[in-house]
């Protein structure tokens, strides 16, 4: 029997929300297992290497090139406005008001990551060039997987706090603050990844139209109604996708500064929330198949996944080393320390969009990029369950001394 591309694309769609929600029904853990995350492994599964290595012809049938081309176009658009709203959800004013705690914070769980993540790329790089794409060079593919072990997924770690029940707490606002930083340090590295000299010119020529753009933006959106604002917004962001994209850096650059130069006060809360789920919902889970169809492990599986073991251990060591430094420092309660080391190692999400960038742009190769991205998912799917009891003593021993002795038990 043969398929229109249309019927095939439909059929893609089908599978892609059929499967992934079947399996994460199935397995009855929500808390430690988003649908998020379950929606990225199936990805994995479907990709060529397993999927497309087990069933050759049906891969090849069903995942054609019109039809990876029309998945494509709908996974570029539904990142772009996740990162959007990632960007507009950045409280830039609570964290320069409360500038020297999270500086520092923000600071330790960056760089301390990094330079574990850069220290294991230089050992991978020592014994081969195989990690390096056809058009990146030794200190690009340093940085970028660095940068990678150092990354907080910043919206996954919204949700995670909210299935905690701490999201709009004190504690769990400061452990945005921290992550807000590094999102914006995240940005920043990549566009300087990007830097092409042969393109200079263009990527100047962006970076000082933009800033007499953004202030334009904004006086704008200060003035219209908030319905218009969404409108305007969504102008805003493919025009500085586009814009970023022609300069030679990339449209998700362009996606992430179109939403952090907007206030949040300009957007009901109730509003970006619902908008934020509705594209995970919607065409988000198009984006994490298309991720799945370049995973590869061209090399030999198990190179792969001990580089991708390895990436997991300097990614987590990484992150609750710095934690430890700064509650020490800062005289954080106990526990406090792991609790937030342990969320703001989430990487899922804003690491695999960097990391798919670096592919897109040759930098690193599609085996770098599989084993960046068995680490995000490993990383991930161990926040909740670690969390959590921690969590629960920290929040109980919190209650216990507001109490008092004596009143503890009757209370509970």
């Amino acid at each position: 029997m043969r398929f229109t591309t249309t019927e095939l694309l439909l059929l893609a769609l089908f599978v892609i929300f059929t499967v992934p929600y079947a399996i994460w029904r199935g397995l009855g853990r929500r808390s430690w297992a988003p649908l998020v995350v379950v929606q990225i492994v199936t990805g994995i599964v479907l990709g060529p290497a397993i999927f497309g290595g087990t069933f050759p012809e049906i891969y090849k049938r069903l995942f054609n090139h019109d039809v990876i081309m029309a998945l494509n176009g709908i996974a570029s658009w539904a990142v772009m406005m996740f990162v959007w709203v990632a960007g507009i959800e950045l409280d830039i004013q609570e964290a320069w008001q409360k500038r020297k705690e999270t500086s520092l914070v923000a600071s330790l769980s960056l760089v301390i990551p990094f330079l574990f993540g850069g220290a294991l790329a230089a050992l991978l790089l020592h014994f081969g060039n195989n990690w390096i794409g056809s058009l990146g060079s030794y200190w690009q593919v340093l940085m970028g997987i660095g940068m990678a072990c150092a990354v907080t997924a910043l919206p996954i770690l919204v949700l995670f706090l909210d299935n905690l029940a701490i999201l709009r707490t004190n504690f769990g606002q400061r452990i945005l603050r921290y992550a807000s930083l590094d999102d914006i340090a995240i940005w920043g590295m990549l566009a300087l990844i990007l830097v092409d000299w042969n393109q200079i010119v263009r990527q100047l020529g962006f970076l000082l139209l933009f800033v007499p753009a953004a202030i334009f933006v904004r006086r704008l959106m200060a003035v219209v109604k908030e319905q218009d604002r969404w409108y305007l917004g969504l102008m805003w962001l493919g025009a500085c996708g586009l814009a970023a994209d022609w300069a030679g850096f990339h449209y998700m650059v362009g996606a992430f500064l179109s939403g952090v130069v907007l206030d949040m006060q300009w957007f009901n809360l109730e509003r970006i929330n619902a908008f934020r789920r509705h594209v995970l919902l919607t065409v988000m889970p198009v984006f994490f198949l298309s991720t799945g169809l370049r995973t590869s492990w061209n090399i030999g599986g198990v190179v792969v996944f001990v580089a991708a073991g390895l990436l997991l251990i300097a990614s987590v060591a990484g992150k609750l080393i710095s934690m430890v430094i700064a509650g020490r420092i800062l005289r954080w309660e106990a526990r406090e320390a792991y609790i937030i080391g342990w969320l703001l190692q989430t990487k899922a999400l804003i690491m695999i969009i960097f990391v798919s960038i670096l592919l897109d742009k040759h930098i690193i190769t599609s085996d770098t990029f599989t084993a960046l991205l068995l680490m995000a998912v490993g990383s991930t799917m161990l926040s909740m369950p670690m969390t959590a009891p921690l969590l629960k003593k920290h929040l109980l021993a919190n209650k216990t001394r507001s109490m008092g002795p004596g009143s503890v038990e009757e209370n509970l």
